[in-house]
């Protein structure tokens, strides 16, 4: 059950506020209960704590325009795009422009 796993993250993260490996777990499990908003939030969060290698920008730019807010998926994209590349992770940049392509064509 996506509530349960939800309930058991944020209890997690209440006792550790700055576990970033569990707010990018609640994260996705809101993504999972199709909860874009709260999980486009936490994604946020978390990306300004660390050094996300491309996939947490992905996720935060899908959760983004599923949410409305196209203009910073487009920003988050970018971000997305220079993180996969500074690691050397092509095929991460390749969906993170796919998807600003979707954008785009809107």
């Amino acid at each position: 059950m996506p509530t349960d796993r939800i309930a058991a993250f944020r209890d997690m993260l209440e006792k550790q506020p700055d576990n970033h490996t569990v707010r990018f777990g609640l994260a996705n499990e809101l993504l999972k209960a199709l909860r874009f908003e709260e999980a486009a939030d936490e994604l946020g969060l978390y990306l300004q704590k660390q050094d996300d290698e491309g996939n947490g920008w992905l996720r935060y730019a899908e959760a983004l325009r599923v949410s409305g807010r196209e203009n910073e998926a487009r920003d988050a994209i970018t971000k997305g795009i220079e993180a996969a590349t500074r690691h050397n992770h092509g095929t991460l940049v390749g969906e993170l422009n796919a998807l600003r392509e979707e954008i785009d064509e809107g």
